[in-house]
């Protein structure tokens, strides 16, 4: 089996040295280079073809971040591992907006680095569990914002008219409801089939069922 090709850059010598020692106890390793820059790192891919980057997420000049941008657009074979003291939220979601294929914190135990570069080189997604949760955290918070924007532009009144659409409920079930005229009612849902950009009451019904209109009504 052939060995996984590793790149290191930090620049702090010490960690560089460190992670060598680590990755040359493991035969499955084969450290192909040192960089103590982001520019020497991508110069150092072109050259080294690594098939893993452990990289860490500070470095002089340009970030670590920028780096594993640059470098995961133009060598896609190769992944990105960021290395961070720190589990800052900005950080994370830069770096995997920047393609990175892990995110781990250098407290992170010998073993842990190595299990991470195993998934890794699977070509496996992976997070240090320190911030797994925080992703989580965003991920749902996304979402609802995509939801809430869903009804951005409905009125109260025409968010309530649509839930009942969404129930089953006729335009003379929904006035009786809502205490409206059956033409205000029909006005309305003309209104929310136009805004929505959908062409018929069920497709409006699926829409509100789908963005989950139900947690964005006011009482």
């Amino acid at each position: 089996m052939p060995k996984q090709r590793v790149l290191l850059v930090d620049d702090h010598e010490v960690v560089r040295l460190g992670l060598k020692a680590l990755l040359d106890r493991h035969p499955q390793f084969e450290v192909v280079g040192e960089a103590s820059t982001a520019r020497e790192a991508i110069e150092m891919v072109g050259n080294t073809q690594p098939d893993v980057v452990v990289m860490d997420i500070r470095l002089p000049g340009t970030s670590g971040i920028e780096a594993c941008e640059e470098i995961t657009h133009r060598y896609p074979n190769t992944r990105v591992i960021m290395l961070t003291s720190y589990a800052e939220d900005e950080m994370l979601f830069s770096a995997i907006r920047a393609g990175a294929s892990g995110y781990i914190l250098k407290q992170i135990e010998s073993e842990g680095l190595v299990r991470a570069l195993e998934a890794v080189g699977r070509g496996e997604a992976l997070l240090d569990p320190a911030v797994t949760q925080r992703v989580f955290q965003e991920v749902r918070r996304a979402v609802k914002e995509e939801e809430a924007s869903a009804f951005a532009h409905l009125s109260q009144q025409e968010k309530h008219v649509l839930l009942l659409v969404s129930e089953g409920k006729t335009n003379r079930e929904i006035a009786k409801a809502l205490f409206l005229g059956e033409g205000t009612v029909r006005n309305y849902v003309s209104s929310i089939l136009s805004k929505l950009g959908v062409n018929n009451r069920a497709e409006a019904a699926a829409y509100a069922v789908e963005h989950n209109l139900r947690e964005y009504i006011s009482t």
